[in-house]
Formats: structure tokens, C-alpha cells, sequence
């Protein structure tokens, strides 16, 4: 077809690839380049540095919350149902703890490993108010979310929003590891406030209490029913102090024993006079003497110990008011019995002056 010598050059394929590559390549790299060049247009030099950052929580955001809303198995559910049948169903969803199944892949992140420090732990939140098995885990679920929206909310404040220009890195840091750190340790302050306020009010309330089970136990009542009626009294003056009453009473017909349910209430209350009064009841039944009898000593010396409290606030009162007296009602009397002295004598030095 060709003639001999005549036959068309063809080129081999495989140096037209390279080409095609490169010229793909180039164009990708020009591609990442603007978009780079457009994120520090809008964000600053470290606006990539920001981007990765806030992709990198979102998706670690999105991942926990998917793995929270894992939907539960069908074949368990029934089973659950089968064994615990629903004829009261908010109790049982009460003692299940349905939202602890979905912490519970989380227990060893959740929970100190520790044996000292979880007892130590569910003890302080217990005297906070939190008698639910699963506040440790929610504890420090709380300290780990606030923790990270604290950092989340810095590092978007002086970097998204610009308020952070002109900062050296390591203002950055510090300006945003502090917030981060409130969060972490904001949910502790919160439980220890409440311990101070629930101990307050126990100590406040007890004296009240004991009276009212003295009233029961001489009217012929058990310690039991005692206990219930004093729940019941209290709920409305005494919210903290009925709760636990409350949970000494299920306790004790729940079957458990009566020493070990007392010396408990005295542990989660935390206060020396609750303590001093299980002390009391143990050693009436312990030794057979009498309830009415131990109540009626134990509840003179309450009262007392009230009075006494009463006479100490009254006694520091003024020694409070020294300093805020100092500071308000001092420099006022200066001001008035000095002043017109001073305006005189300033004007006299003026009319001397002009002469």
C-alpha cells in the first residue's frame, strides 16, 4: 500500500501519557493553590491550619453522636420485655437506665478505673442529689463536652471571627486552652456547691426531723414507719433530708439490712450530727434499750446544738459588719465634716494668691 522507505511515522503511545499527566497534574496543583490562597484570603494565615481543625471536630462530633444513636437491637428489646414485663413503665425505665446502654461502650473512658477514686466519685455525687448508678458516667460525659465547647468556642472566637489578630501563638494557646479548661472543671464546681447546699439544709432540717420521729415512735409507730412519715413531713420544708429518708425507707423494705442501710444514710448526708444519730440507733438495737429514749436524749442535744448555732451567727454578725461599716459609713463622714474645712481653706489660698 505504502511504497518501500515511504511508510508514515507513527509515535509510540507511551510518550503521549507523560503529557496528559503532567498537564493533569499541574492543573490539580493550580486548583489546591487557589483554594488555599482563598482560604487565607478569608481567614488569615492560619486559615488552613482552622479549616482542618474545625473539619477534624465536626467529625468527631458526628462520629460520637452517630455511636450514641445507635439504634438498639430488636431480639434484645423483646427479651427485655419478656423479662420485665411493662405494667409500670417509668419505674422500669428508671431502674434500666435505658441512656446508660448507650454510654455503656464508653464505661472504660467514662468511668476511673480505679476502685478508689469511682467510690470516691459516686460518693460525692450521691451527696450532690445524683442516686442514679449512671452519674459517673454522666459526669464526666458533661466534663468532656464542656471541655471540648469551651476550646471549640475560644478557637472559633479569635480565629474565625477575628478577635484574635495580632496575637503571638502562644496567647492563642492560652486564650484558648483557658476556656476549655472552665468547661472541664465547671461541672465539679457544680457538684461541689450542691454538696455544700444539700449538707446545709440537712444540717438546718435534722433537728426538725428527729423531733417528728420522737412524736411517731411515742405514738407507737416502728422506726420504719417513722421514717416514711417523716419523708412525707419533710418534703415540703426539707427537700434534700425527705429524699434520703426516702431511700432509707425503700432500702429497708427492699429487705436490706438495717445497719448497713443506716450507716449508708449517715455516709451519702455527710454531716457529723447524721452520723453521730446512726451511731445512736445502732447501739439502741444493738444493746435492746430504747428507741423512744435514745430520740428524746439525742433530739435535746440537737436542739441545743441549734440554739447554739443561732448565738454563734449573732456573735460574728458584728465583726462582719466592722469591715463593711469601715468602708461605707467612714468616708462619708469624713467627706461631710472635712469638706467644707477643705473648700474654705482652698478658697482662702486663692483670694491670698489674687491679692
Amino acid at each position: 500500500m505504502f511504497p518501500c522507505g515511504h511508510l508514515p511515522r507513527v509515535e509510540p503511545f507511551c510518550h503521549a501519557r507523560p503529557d496528559r499527566h503532567q498537564s493533569i497534574g499541574s492543573e490539580m496543583m493550580d486548583f489546591f493553590h487557589n483554594i488555599n490562597a482563598l482560604i487565607i484570603e478569608y481567614l488569615g494565615p492560619l486559615g488552613p491550619v482552622i479549616l482542618l481543625g474545625t473539619l477534624g471536630l465536626i467529625m468527631i462530633g458526628v462520629t460520637v453522636a452517630l455511636m450514641l444513636a445507635q439504634p438498639e437491637d430488636p431480639i434484645e428489646k423483646l427479651k427485655r420485655q419478656i423479662q420485665t414485663p411493662e405494667t409500670n413503665a417509668p419505674e422500669q425505665r428508671l431502674r434500666q437506665g435505658e441512656r446508660n446502654e448507650q454510654l455503656q461502650r464508653f464505661a472504660s473512658f467514662l468511668e476511673p478505673q480505679d476502685v478508689a477514686e469511682l467510690s470516691a466519685r459516686q460518693l460525692m455525687l450521691r451527696q450532690a442529689g445524683y442516686q442514679s448508678q449512671d452519674a459517673v458516667r454522666f459526669f464526666h460525659f458533661a466534663q468532656f463536652a464542656l471541655g471540648i465547647a469551651g476550646l471549640v468556642l475560644a478557637f472559633v472566637y479569635l480565629n474565625l471571627l477575628g478577635h484574635g489578630e495580632g496575637f503571638t501563638t502562644q496567647k492563642m494557646m492560652i486564650y484558648t486552652i483557658i476556656p476549655g479548661a472552665v468547661g472541664y472543671y465547671l461541672p465539679v464546681y457544680w457538684v461541689r456547691r450542691r454538696v455544700d447546699a444539700r449538707k446545709d439544709e440537712i444540717t438546718r432540717g435534722f433537728p426538725d426531723s428527729l423531733d417528728m420521729m420522737l412524736v411517731c415512735v411515742e405514738a407507737g409507730q416502728s422506726l420504719d414507719q417513722c421514717i416514711v412519715r417523716v419523708s412525707k413531713e419533710l418534703h415540703a420544708s426539707y427537700p434534700a433530708l425527705a429524699q434520703e429518708f426516702d431511700v432509707v425507707a425503700y432500702e429497708m423494705k427492699a429487705g436490706k439490712d438495717k445497719t448497713t442501710v443506716l450507716n449508708d444514710f449517715g455516709e451519702r448526708c455527710g454531716v457529723q450530727d447524721v452520723s453521730s444519730f446512726v451511731t445512736v440507733l445502732n447501739q439502741s438495737q444493738q444493746f435492746g434499750t430504747s428507741i423512744a429514749e435514745a430520740l428524746r436524749v439525742y433530739a435535746e442535744e440537737m436542739r441545743d446544738k441549734r440554739v447554739m448555732r443561732a448565738e454563734e451567727a449573732a456573735n460574728k454578725l458584728p465583726t462582719k459588719m466592722t469591715l463593711a461599716t469601715m468602708m461605707l459609713t467612714v468616708p462619708p463622714l469624713l467627706i461631710i465634716l472635712v469638706g467644707p474645712s477643705v473648700h474654705g481653706i482652698t478658697q482662702l489660698g486663692n483670694l491670698g494668691a489674687g491679692q
